[in-house]
């Protein structure tokens, strides 16, 4: 049964819930991230079911000296610092994206301008905070000089540029067609092959989410209308054995045995496979089919789908972002005091991006009426026909 509120909502609430929900999403995955299911009931006595601390402790600045981040606590990680500085590339430029606008904005943005860093729990360059996948987006555009359409040939493959679309589905709302092809170009900078294509879908999904009566199902379905190869078997492999299930707990290990024959990475997360995220046609990332298998089970429910990601485990920060952030667009509510912990505890004021967003997405909008009533007018001189506007 879909929740109550599902399908409804305004375009400043879908806004709100999208962004707001993607966050909340990151912050409860990332003390988790990397680990089964089992590991996780073990280190926390159970289930996850709210905001938790970091695996490690007060031992989390040494437990692992490669990333010492203070993952827990409600600190938000990279999926939501890349979201945000995203936003803030919308409201420089207010118009629709494309790769060079990963070049001519997004790049100064990472190295630039020091911002709160709730991981590092001080002011940095959010550059010094990103994962290497993230970083090659500043050695190819801004040292290498590679042309940004083509500069994510060669990164690894993995939801790097998926975790952040967001943005994209929602200045897109309503339109998935529209997000799916902004994506893909923005995504162009960072990703290739399957990680390109699920940046695209995961923008659709998205978009098709604030389209009004919006359900799980509909979702889905917009994303196997644009989803291609080893993406599109992904996602309706992992939503047809979802839709057999309602409660998350039955649903952890049939949706990882769904997607494992399109994941590259292998059964131990933490050590990948010599054929990881690797460029393939017949592959997909984990993240993006399970979200929405997540969102299917959950029937929509923001709290039930996020959840559910959480303690998948695995890379599930980013798949409880998608989770939250398609929930969120839904219209399904973002629990008031998961929101009001993340925000206090990563310093953000989680509605401000929202609000900005919100505003530059009705301007583009109308610069998207004039430039579609220009084209018919242009049109209806051409073949000598009335113009319908």
């Amino acid at each position: 049964m879909t929740p109550k509120g599902v399908g409804t909502g305004s375009l400043d609430e879908r806004i709100t819930g999208a962004l707001v929900g993607a966050a909340v999403g990151d912050a409860l995955g990332g003390p988790v991230e990397g680990y089964s299911p089992d590991q996780i009931a073990e280190r926390h006595g159970g289930r996850v079911h709210g905001v938790v601390g970091p695996w490690n402790g007060d031992d989390w600045p040494t437990a692992r000296l490669i990333a010492p981040y203070h993952k827990g606590d409600g600190h938000v990680t990279d999926d939501t610092l890349m979201t945000h500085a995203l936003v803030r590339v919308y409201a420089g430029v207010r118009d629709h994206l494309d790769a060079y606008s990963v070049a001519t904005h997004l790049v100064p943005d990472l190295m630039t301008t020091p911002r709160w860093i709730p991981e590092l729990e001080a002011e940095a360059l959010p550059l010094q905070r990103i994962f290497l996948a993230e970083k090659w987006l500043v050695a190819r555009l801004h040292y290498g000089h590679v042309d940004p359409r083509e500069a994510g040939s060669g990164n690894i493959v993995n939801c790097g540029a998926a975790m952040y679309m967001a943005p994209v589905g929602l200045v897109n709302a309503a339109n998935p067609a529209g997000a799916y092809a902004e994506a893909l170009d923005v995504a162009g900078a960072h990703q290739s092959s399957y990680g390109r294509e699920a940046a695209g879908v995961f923008a659709a999904a998205v978009a098709a989410a604030c389209a009004p009566g919006a359900t799980p199902d509909s979702v889905v379905a917009a994303c196997l209308s644009l989803a291609k190869d080893g993406t599109r078997d992904a996602v309706e492999a992992v939503c047809e054995v979802a839709s057999r299930y309602t409660d998350f707990e039955s649903a952890l290990v049939p949706l990882r045995r769904a997607v494992a024959p399109f994941d590259t990475v292998g059964p131990d997360y933490r050590a990948p496979s010599l054929g990881a995220r690797r460029p393939s046609r017949l592959h997909s990332i984990e993240e993006l089919p399970v979200a929405l298998g997540m969102l299917i089970v959950s029937g929509g429910d923001f709290r039930h789908a996020v959840l559910g990601s959480v303690n998948y485990g695995r890379d599930c920060d980013s798949i409880a972002t998608m989770a939250g952030a398609v929930a969120g667009a839904l219209g399904s509510t973002v629990p008031h005091d998961w929101a009001k912990t993340v925000a206090e505890a990563s310093r953000l004021d989680l509605d401000a991006p929202a609000r900005t967003l919100t505003e530059v997405t009705r301007e583009i909008f109308a610069r998207d009426v004039e430039r579609r009533r220009a084209h018919e007018a242009a049109y209806a001189t051409l073949t000598g026909t009335p113009c319908s506007g």
